[in-house]
């Protein structure tokens, strides 16, 4: 069986062609379009992270700034700055750039996020709209994968969908919207997570499988039915001292040994990772759409 290599770059590049008009369309109504991003502490990751989705607003002509608080920023200290930061009309989108230091409360710090500004889909509020079908601002990587399943006309319509991984940022989300009345939905779905019994019981009757688990290699291709359609979602670094950087860059699949068997699947890196940024930058758009048709 020839596997289709489902790249993010076509996709991305095709959702930024349209961002485009729609960018112009705002700035003729004298609105760019700004994401504050907010990082607690000096993560190396972290900042790496926020460079790479400044440079991506910048190339597009939008506007992103950088907050850097002390790692010894208290939970009012932050919750005051996003307060703020929620009444600046400058900005349309907020991102609080995670993992936050341990002497944070996560949950805690998202619900001050406005609802409106919160383009990484993590309020509670945010989160209840994707129950109820009525998705406001979808989190970027769930939303990512959807845009490359619509991308290669992968159909989701009455297929059987396992999803590895139940963390607010991906697995519930994509979960839900996988099940839901849309047109990248009305799929069966199972949720696997840590406490699954029996997982390979549960992964070769899937017709799409979406892993998202921080697990090098959990899925293995003996674990697989023939002609599956594979998103995998985790990014790891293993060692590797063929490397001159010490470490190779690896997913959750056992990519290699899917090759053959597969339908289709997401490289990593090259896949879901390169979509992740460019949903951020359209959620901001959104975000500042919502405010133009405030004014009206």
């Amino acid at each position: 069986m020839d596997t289709t290599i489902l790249k993010g770059k076509p996709v991305a590049l095709k959702i930024k062609e349209q961002l485009s008009l729609k960018i112009l369309d705002l700035k003729k109504n004298n609105i760019i379009p700004s994401l504050a991003a907010i990082i607690v502490g000096d993560n190396p990751a972290s900042k790496l992270y926020v460079s790479s989705k400044a440079k991506a607003f910048s190339n597009l002509g939008c506007h992103s700034e950088v907050f850097e608080l002390p790692k010894n920023t208290t939970e009012n200290e932050l919750k005051e700055f996003i307060s703020n930061l929620n009444d600046n009309d400058q900005f349309h989108g907020i991102l609080l750039q995670l993992p936050l230091p341990s002497n944070l409360n996560e949950k805690e710090i998202l619900k001050n996020i406005s609802p409106s500004k919160d383009v990484d889909g993590l309020h509670p509020q945010n989160q209840g709209y994707i129950m109820q079908g009525e998705p406001k601002f979808i989190p970027c990587t769930p939303l990512g994968c959807l845009k490359i399943l619509d991308y290669y006309k992968i159909e989701t319509k009455s297929k059987n969908v396992v999803v590895i991984g139940r963390s607010n940022l991906v697995g519930k989300p994509i979960a839900s919207l996988m099940s839901q009345s849309f047109s990248y939905g009305n799929a069966t779905v199972t949720l696997c997570h840590s406490k699954t019994k029996d997982l390979n019981f549960h992964t070769k009757k899937a017709d799409i499988l979406i892993v998202a688990v921080g697990v090098p290699y959990l899925l293995k291709s003996n674990m697989i039915k023939e002609g599956c359609h594979i998103i995998d979602v985790g990014i790891n670094r293993i060692d590797d001292s063929t490397n001159k950087k010490g470490y190779k860059v690896v997913g959750d699949v056992d990519y290699d040994s899917m090759i053959g068997k597969a339908a289709s699947i997401t490289p990593v890196p090259g896949g879901v990772g390169v979509m992740t940024v460019t949903m951020l930058l359209s959620n901001t758009v959104d975000a500042a759409y919502n405010k133009l048709l405030q004014r009206k």
